[in-house]
């Protein structure tokens, strides 16, 4: 009877300190489910660097409008009166016009080369929102890898708990030593450890997806609803390659950085040539009446011309920079092919390997593992293997487990990396 005491007072010790462990879990805060396609979908509405980024291709759409502006005319007015003390003489007054007539297209230079920046702009956006999406995508996956993570960890935990408290048990009615009790004991201890850092990573990753959304201060935490799914393709590498050097955001930015550059020269080759000055102006003289030099009221009008002598042009520094932006944006656009055909390349092979990884584990290395645990325990249970046997097979299914995982999230992150790299996207 005393020895029945004795068991049920150790059983609801082990059960107290299996309670404790658990309540300090935080697996069960609030949570949104979220699909990949309504995620994406906030991040291209909600994304705060996307926002910003957006302005960019407004300021240059205003810059077309500043490119037109005429050069403003200049009004010049003055009077004079030649009162004298003794004498009666005129007064009256000068006014005039002036302005500047730009000459060899100046104008139509300043805007088309605001055009140009307009649709390096709108291409650049582009290239944002490519890399912003498949980084939001990355994101995504990997979020719901830490979950499979944290979830593969809690099951070890729990199994291994299972078992130090079983041991327990068995120590005192002296089956097993009290060695072997403290190993099991010490192990579960261990990994309860790795499940409390797992679970801080799981929350991390999703964090991430709060802030892609522009929710850094949600209530809740959006949680990845969907599985590794659906990320075979077929694809043809030249297909690829060609597809993403004609329509890749950067690759078109980077061309409309040439036209950038030409229009930079031509606007100024048309600068360092002449402007024609013009002017027009009335003066008004009021009748003298002086006895010395009477005059008569009169009105006499002016025109002219004036022509800058362009001696800063013998310094040719604006326009050798020209000349060398446009050699320097070629060059880059032949780098930025040649990037892309790497880019695409490489991570075509690499979404090739990911995809035989995958199918190695779910060939059978996943049963393979979870038998060999499972034959483990029962024969340890039946006193028939070590304990060292049982924690290897422990280690060994976790690794597998854990593997598979970021296996799949490494198959899902090689197809977005190839699809960023190709300029596609299909993955929703």
């Amino acid at each position: 009877m005393q020895l029945l005491k004795r068991y049920l007072m150790l059983a609801g010790l082990l059960l107290f300190i299996h309670s404790a462990a658990l309540a300090q879990l935080d697996s069960s805060f609030p949570r949104t489910p979220l699909s990949l396609p309504q995620y994406l979908h906030q991040v291209s509405t909600q994304h705060l660097g996307y926002a910003a980024q957006q302005y960019n291709v407004s300021i240059a759409a205003a810059g077309i409008e500043s490119a037109k502006v005429f050069p403003d005319p200049q009004l010049s007015l003055d009077a004079f009166d030649n009162q004298h003390r003794k004498l009666q003489l005129s007064n009256g007054f000068n006014a005039g016009l002036s302005t500047t007539i730009e000459l060899w297209g100046k104008r139509k230079a300043r805007i088309g080369l605001a055009r140009s920046s307009l649709e390096q702009s709108q291409a650049l956006l582009l290239d944002y929102f490519r890399n912003l999406r498949a980084d939001a995508a990355l994101a995504w996956f990997n979020a719901m890898q830490q979950q499979h993570a944290y979830e593969v960890t809690l099951q070890s935990w729990q199994l291994m708990r299972q078992l130090a408290d079983a041991d327990a048990i068995r120590f005192h009615k002296g089956v097993i030593t009290e060695t072997d009790a403290r190993q099991s004991g010490l192990e579960a201890d261990n990994l309860l450890n790795v499940v409390y850092q797992q679970e801080a990573d799981w929350k991390a990753a999703l964090l991430q997806l709060n802030m892609n959304t522009g929710k850094a201060h949600a209530d809740s935490l959006l949680w990845p609803s969907g599985n590794f799914e659906h990320l075979d393709r077929v694809f043809i590498l030249q297909d690829l390659v060609t597809n993403a050097q004609n329509t890749r955001a950067d690759a078109v930015a980077a061309n409309a950085g040439k036209a950038v550059a030409a229009k930079t020269l031509t606007l100024t080759k048309a600068n360092r040539k002449i402007d024609l000055g013009v002017t027009a102006g009335v003066g008004y003289n009021a009748e003298a009446t002086s006895e010395i030099a009477p005059t008569p009221r009169y009105i006499g009008t002016n025109a002219g011309i004036s022509l800058p002598l362009k001696f800063s042009n013998h310094y040719k520094g604006d326009l050798h920079a020209a000349q060398f932006g446009v050699k320097q944006a070629a060059i880059t656009y032949e780098e930025v092919l040649l990037q892309i055909d790497t880019d695409v390349k490489q991570a075509w092979t690499n979404y090739r390997a990911a995809g035989l990884q995958v199918k190695q584990f779910e060939s059978g290395l996943l049963s393979d593992a979870k038998k060999v645990l499972d034959g483990k325990i029962y024969s340890y249970k039946r006193g028939e293997t070590s304990l060292l046997e049982v924690l290897n097979a422990q280690r060994t299914w976790n690794e597998v487990q854990q593997n598979y995982y970021q296996t799949l999230y490494n198959y899902a992150a090689a197809l977005i990396t190839l699809e960023r790299a190709a300029g596609v996207w299909d993955i929703e």
